[in-house]
Parts: structure tokens; sequence; C-alpha cells
């Protein structure tokens, strides 16, 4: 299909979901029609039962519509999609890593979702959300839930060793040099994805970040290179686990909930992941760094509309029901991220619960996405969030290797990505 055919064609079928949405549901459909729904598994096996019975709600209230729901693994989701994609097979719509939207809008493959957001109040969505999905002046999906890191501490080995809840990163490093001592740490981390947000949390916390404001790669930038400094400090004071290096995110996790360490960066439902030590831990607030700024790091989980679909008007529509009626996926599916909308948030399921309820509040509005600062989205993120370049420079830090080599490396990897 030529460039202009494809043009077209999207077109034609952005003119037609616009109509749709504009009209009542039975006047918007002419024949039943099947929607094929691929989600991925955002929890528990509690998860996609939950989402099924979504789905199977919508079929009742929806009898001309029935959409087939299934629940997609994370082992090789990604070559899942693309060999879909390829033997034209996608499904109708999806959900799917943070970055897997506008990698595939960028081949042709995703329809962007500009009318449905038309619909819905941006201020219903949680600060940046709706930002972190927009490419080439297009929505390229539809934001559903935000995964974050927070800083959580062990309030028993605070109190015990007389220190206080640190606010800036002196006392942060201050406090895990004390804590640490007689088999256990000031902090804990892992080799794996954890310590590759321990580095995008820590540049974002500093006002930087993997990319300047122009959008050209600065994970050497000043900035981004003293937050790196400030984790090998923290290393070189004896403060991390020797273990980190080698831990996955579980080992590390589990050494924390033991005791074994005072601080850990997680994400928002750790403490109720936590077992017999919820009431032990606590979260930091925002810690603030050395010139003022305070921050964190954030993914966007989204939904997406497959170009292949020959039902836009109907799959746009079920989008926007399922974005308006999500609320079962995290009372009944436990889903492991925070909801997008503020008016799911609202819910007591969530304001009952302190520790989220203070995230919800004080830290998703700090907080800022891989692109930060130039912001937005692009399809190179894809490739980063997944290459591992990311993670051998983390993991050189905890090893307590110099850093301007590892560092330097790690930059230059990053241009080529952008290069492609």
């Amino acid at each position: 299909m030529s460039r202009t055919q494809y043009t077209r064609r999207l077109a034609a079928k952005l003119a037609l979901a616009a109509t749709a949405l504009g009209l009542s549901l039975p006047h918007a459909m002419a024949q039943p029609v099947t929607l094929d729904f691929w989600d991925m598994n955002w929890a528990g096996t509690e998860y996609p039962v939950a989402a099924q019975a979504l789905v199977d709600r919508y079929n009742a209230e929806h009898p001309d519509v029935q959409v087939v729901y299934r629940s997609v693994p994370w082992t090789n989701w990604y070559e899942t999609f693309v060999t879909a994609i390829a033997s034209g097979s996608a499904p109708d719509l999806s959900t799917g890593a943070g970055f897997q939207a506008v990698q595939l809008y960028d081949q042709g493959a995703i329809l962007p979702v500009d009318e449905v957001v038309a619909q819905l109040d941006p201020n219903d969505f949680a600060p940046g959300t709706l930002e972190a999905l927009r490419y080439d002046d297009h929505y390229v999906g539809l934001p559903w839930g935000v995964d974050i890191r927070v800083l959580f501490y062990r309030k028993d080995l605070l109190e015990a060793a007389g220190v206080a809840v640190p606010t800036n990163w002196q006392e942060f490093r201050d406090a895990a040099k004390t804590l640490t001592g007689d088999g256990k740490y000031g902090l804990v981390t892992a080799g794996d994805s954890m310590g590759v947000h321990w580095v995008l949390f820590s540049a974002i916390n500093n006002g930087g970040g993997l990319f300047d404001a122009e959008g050209k790669p600065a994970l050497n930038g000043e900035r981004s290179t003293e937050a790196l400094q400030y984790l090998s400090d923290l290393v070189a004071d004896g403060s991390v686990n020797p273990a980190s290096a080698g831990y996955v995110g579980d080992d590390a996790r589990g050494a924390f909930f033991r005791g074994e360490a005072a601080f850990v960066l997680g994400g928002p439902l750790l403490p109720d992941q936590s077992g017999d030590a919820k009431p032990q831990i606590g979260i930091v607030p925002p810690l603030e760094g050395p010139h003022g700024d305070i921050g964190t790091i954030n993914w966007v989980n989204n939904l997406m509309v497959y170009n292949q679909t020959e039902h836009p008007a109907e799959t746009m529509a079920f989008l926007k029901w399922w974005s308006d009626n999500a609320l079962t996926l995290w009372t009944e599916g436990h889903a492991g991220n925070l909801p997008a909308r503020k008016s799911i948030a609202a819910d007591a399921h969530f304001q009952g619960n302190p520790n989220v309820k203070y995230v919800i509040d004080s830290v998703m509005p700090i907080a800022k996405p891989m692109s930060a600062a130039v912001g937005g989205t692009f399809p190179q993120l894809n490739e980063i969030d997944g290459d591992g370049f990311l993670r051998a420079l983390s993991q050189s830090i905890w090893q307590g290797q110099p850093l301007a080599d590892n560092l330097a490396a790690a930059q230059a990897h990053l241009e080529e990505i952008m290069a492609d």
C-alpha cells in the first residue's frame, strides 16, 4: 500500500469513527460486528478474570457488538503483536507496553485516537499522561494506567536508629550511611529493571534525564551525570547492599520486606504486596535534589487501535466505554498500576488506602516519563526501554565501577539509537 493510499484509508476510517462517536450506539452500528481485544496481564490471576467480566458486561449491554477478550502473556509479547500485524491478523485494539503504540504507529499499524480524546475531559487525566502519548500531532493511544516509582522506607529501622525521614539528597545519603551495619544496609536494589529505574528516578529528580529540552541525548548532561555520581557515592559509602547487582527485583523487595534494608524504590502498591511487613513501610516524600528539583519516573500504560480493524467506529466506541468503566480492573482485578483517570482514582478503593492516596495526591503530579525533559513520545523510546544498555550502566554503578567510562558508553549507545 502506498503512503497516499494509507493516508486516504486513514482519513476515511477517522471520519467514520468521528461520525459514530457523535451518534448514539444503535445508530452507529448497521450490522453485528465482532471485535478482538488483546489485553496484557497487568496483575496476577485475578486480573484477566476481572477484565473478561468487564467485556461480558459490555457485550450484554451492546448486543450488536461482541468483543472477544484475549489475555496476552508478557513472554515474547512484542513478537506476538508484530507477527499478528505482519500476517494481517492484528486485533482491533489492545493494551501493551508503554511505547508499543508509538512504535507501531510509526510503522503505519496504529490508528490515532484523537476523536476519543476529544470526547473526554482532558482535566480528568493525571498530569502529563495525555501529553506522554502525543506524537506526530496525534494521540497514538489512550492512557488508562500509570506506573510510577516511589521511594519507601522501613519505619522500624529508622525509629530504632533515631533517624528522621529524609527530605533531600544529603539527608538521604546520611540516613542510608547511618542505617548500614550489622548485616543491614541503607538501601537495596537490583541489576534488572529496578536498577534502571534508579537511574531514571535520580536523573529526573535532579532536573535531568535521557534528553535535553531539544530532544538531544543528554544522559551525560550536567544534571544527569551529577545524579549518577550520587548513586555511585552511595555505593562508595557502603550503603548499598553489595548483592544488589546480582539481584532481580523480587530479591530486593524480599530483602526490604525482611528488614534487611531501610530504603527501596518500588511501584505504588508495594506496601500492599509486603504481607506482614506492611505496617512498617512508609513513603519517603519526594526528595529535593541539590538544586531544588523534585521528580520521579512514570510510565503511561495505554490502549491502542490497530489500522487493520474493519470496524474503527465500533472499536473507538468500545475504547471509550472501557476507559469510562475500568474501575473493576482495580477493585476486582488488582491491577498493579494506578488509574490515569482522576474520576476513577477518586473512588474509595484508592482514597481509602492512605499510601495510594498519598501517591496520587503528592507523587503523580511531579512524575515525568522517560522522554523528560523534551516531553511527548517517539518510536525510539521503545528500543531504549528494552535495549539493555541502561541495565548495564546501572549494574556497573552497583558494582562500584568508576562512572566515567560506563556513562560514556551508555551515552554513545543512546546517540546511536536516536540516530536511527
